[in-house]
């Protein structure tokens, strides 16, 4: 079976093409495209008509690729910018018409979800207690669990986009940028920090989890520690980045400016703008619950959305 797997997020539309067989994920390629659809939505809540031309377009170009690939189901899901805008509807009514693509624009739960499907899909968890996070563009998803079940799952209004449109005016960021960031990034976490303590307490995790992550900011995380110059999606899966190392990268970046951010080794040109707030989102999270490195995973919600298929198929 050939799958096709599409999520059009805040800052970027992301295709997975893949191909079962035997009941695993085999030919991984992954597409990014940084389309900014949660640029386009203005103070009213509403996609500009430039944003969705532009997202409609990359839509497109991904279902060609599909086509091409001779893709036997197509998964097509919308995340925080399709959700929270209020006319996400017409993107997916377009998507339909033009494009025959059904976009399923998901709750912030089912986003957790389906990381969690994909990163337990792609990294052996055996018993441990696992904490899943996804730092996107417009949310940030908490996954805590095991191989077994999830026992906590929460998205937050909190992405790399988002804060970045909303806190920054200018690179080197002033003290002032800097301090009110790190204010709201710390005020949004601080709920989840205390739901997961309580979470930890009643199931008596003693000997506390081990810490994953997925999505742009934190496999961009990786790819920096490592200064590749071309991404890699073998060296990135299962990499490890320590707090010290997250620290010294955050250190570095915000002395820099937007042209200097866009020549890192290992990050994309187009994700320089934000990576500094999504790397202060992560920081938050590991500052918070006293964790010393975070496990990258290459697998995440588009291989989480065919996974949940193929388990389906097989029961």
């Amino acid at each position: 079976m050939k799958y096709g797997a599409i999520d059009i997020g805040t800052n970027s539309m992301r295709l997975l093409l893949a191909e079962e067989e035997g009941g695993v994920l085999l030919n991984r390629e992954k597409f990014i495209n940084t389309t900014r659809l949660g640029h386009g939505i203005d103070e009213n809540g509403f996609i500009s008509r430039e944003y969705l031309d532009l997202n409609i377009e990359a839509l497109k170009l991904f279902s060609q690729k599909c086509k091409e690939f001779g893709c036997e189901k197509i998964f097509c899901i919308g995340t925080a910018a399709l959700r929270n805008s209020k006319n996400g509807v017409e993107f997916v009514k377009r998507a339909k018409e033009e494009i025959g693509i059904k976009v399923e624009i998901i709750s912030g739960e089912r986003e957790a979800y389906l990381g969690y499907k994909g990163v337990t899909g792609g990294i052996s968890i055996a018993d441990d207690y696992v904490l899943i996070l996804d730092i996107g563009g417009g949310s940030t998803e908490f996954v805590f669990g095991n191989s077994k079940e999830i026992l906590y799952r929460r998205s937050i209004n909190l992405g790399a986009l988002s804060t970045t449109d909303r806190f920054i005016s200018s690179m080197p960021e002033s003290n002032e940028e800097l301090v009110k960031l790190n204010k709201f990034i710390n005020g949004e976490v601080s709920s989840v920090i205390k739901d997961l303590k309580e979470v930890c307490d009643s199931y008596k995790v003693k000997d506390g989890f081990r810490f994953l992550g997925i999505g742009g900011t934190i496999t961009s995380v990786s790819a920096i520690n490592q200064k590749l110059e071309s991404y890699s999606m073998e060296k990135i899966h299962a990499s490890f980045v320590s707090f010290d190392e997250l620290n010294t990268q955050i250190e570095k970046i915000s002395r820099m400016n937007l042209d200097e951010r866009r020549h890192i080794k290992g990050l994309q040109a187009k994700r320089a703008e934000i990576i500094l707030s999504g790397e202060l989102i992560l920081k938050s999270v590991m500052d918070n619950l006293s964790l010393d490195r975070i496990q990258i995973s290459e697998f995440d919600n588009l291989e989480g959305i065919i996974l949940e298929d193929m388990s389906k198929l097989n029961k």
